[in-house]
């Protein structure tokens, strides 16, 4: 057959992604299904399932990344691989993470009921705790087998409850023998929503990142004197939440005093007690800086605790500070782009050079060898949200671009 006329199954790729979103369903149309949780492992069930329907071999590693492997007519040459991961945030959505995986085992599907042989193996690969809403940081099993993580501190990373990533990941089934190390590919692919309002608002169907910001995570904990409210003068108070309250609006202003390209939230927090009529005596904050520049981004966090020094000192409160996580900006293969924006034309989708604002997989991958990345739009720009939403027909060109661009590096010699 001629491999140009292929296409993915656009209906069969709807239903396996609405079978997907019934688990940690939400009443507000998402999904919750965190990483090792009880919703995490019945959607690991499901998909291992489905690989092994089309006879992949399926392999879980140490950090509980599921392969499934399709052997290639030369199966000593490097795999070409794809997917993303099946946790979600916390009333996340129904296509962040898992339409890059059932994108990628349609593809799979595609190839096997057309009997088609690739030179090359071809993998489909589900990263463990991408999102790190559970366990920070994120992409720590991805970080593990490209090396940038050590695999024992993974496992003792804590949820806020105290559970362990390691115990939680043998609890569910998960953990498995393979070593969590890399091998050699010729090439990754991960297809993804955009997560934000570009590719709709000027009416282009794949997006083509030419990389991924970086990425700095902190930790901020603070120090103050807690004392009942009431016979507790204003003057002289040690109140944490105060001293927080203006490290969190310097967090806000730092992109506009920097004046360079670059976001920054304060996206979690915990205020200690926690009592209406108890003055704060300890609160924890995060802090997230992204940039295409990285020396930017630092420079924003060196600025950023000068500025925390003079509130704590100003509010009498010791402030404590951790660096929890530093990904360098990542500029994606240039040879993989360029597949992308052909393959894209040649199927006769509309499509759009850009980067991404969010963190993925492929970053790591990018690391190791050529990575590159697939994006189709998202509704109104939303994601992390139960509103999240993406076209069927968006999904299921993003998808035939997948399967393109597979097809095309796992047939070079």
């Amino acid at each position: 057959m001629d491999l140009s006329d292929l296409r993915v199954n656009g209906e069969r790729l709807r239903a396996s992604l609405e079978e997907m979103a019934k688990i940690g369903a939400t009443p507000g149309g998402g999904v919750q299904r965190l990483t090792l949780s009880d919703e995490d492992k019945r959607a690991r069930d499901l998909f291992v399932g489905r690989l092994e329907e089309i006879d992949l071999e399926v392999t879980v590693d140490e950090m509980g990344n599921i392969f499934g492997r399709r052997p290639g007519k030369n199966d000593e040459l490097p795999p070409v691989f794809s997917g993303s991961h099946i946790d979600s945030q916390p009333k996340g959505g129904r296509f962040d993470g898992i339409l890059g995986v059932m994108g990628a085992l349609e593809v799979m599907r595609t190839l096997h009921e057309n009997n088609v042989q690739t030179e090359r193996p071809v993998l489909i690969v589900d990263w463990t705790n991408e999102e790190g809403s559970r366990f920070a940081p994120a992409m720590v099993a991805s970080g593990v087998w490209a090396g940038k993580l050590d695999r024992d501190w993974a496992y003792s990373r804590t949820d806020r409850d105290g559970k362990v990533f390691g115990e939680e990941l043998e609890r569910i089934g998960y953990k498995g023998s393979a070593p969590a190390k890399a091998w050699p590919f010729h090439a990754y692919y991960e297809l993804h929503i955009e997560q934000g309002p570009v590719l709709e608002s000027i009416g282009k169907t794949i997006g083509i990142p030419k990389g991924i910001l970086c990425l700095h995570w902190y930790d901020v904990y603070i120090e103050g004197k807690a004392n009942q409210v009431g016979p507790t003068p204003m003057e002289g108070r040690n109140d944490a939440l105060c001293a927080a309250a203006e490290m969190i609006l310097a967090v806000q202003s730092v992109p506009a005093r920097m004046g360079g390209n670059m976001v920054a939230t304060v996206g979690e927090i915990q205020n200690y007690p926690n009592s209406r009529n108890i003055i704060p005596d300890g609160v924890h904050f995060t802090v997230d800086i992204r940039s295409w520049d990285d020396h930017l981004a630092i420079n924003a966090w060196e600025q950023l605790k000068i500025d925390f020094q003079a509130a704590a000192g100003k509010n009498g409160c010791p402030i404590r500070f951790e660096e929890t996580w530093r990904v360098e900006h990542t500029p994606f293969a240039e040879k993989l782009v360029g597949l992308l924006a052909q393959k894209a034309e040649a199927l006769g989708y509309s499509s759009h050079h850009m980067v991404s604002g969010a963190g993925h997989d492929a970053s790591y991958m990018n690391m190791l060898g050529d990575a590159a990345m697939i994006f189709i739009p998202s509704i109104g720009g939303r994601s992390h949200v139960e509103v999240e939403n993406s076209t069927w027909e968006d999904c299921e060109s993003g998808a035939n671009v997948l399967l393109h661009c597979m097809i095309e590096s796992a047939n070079e010699v």
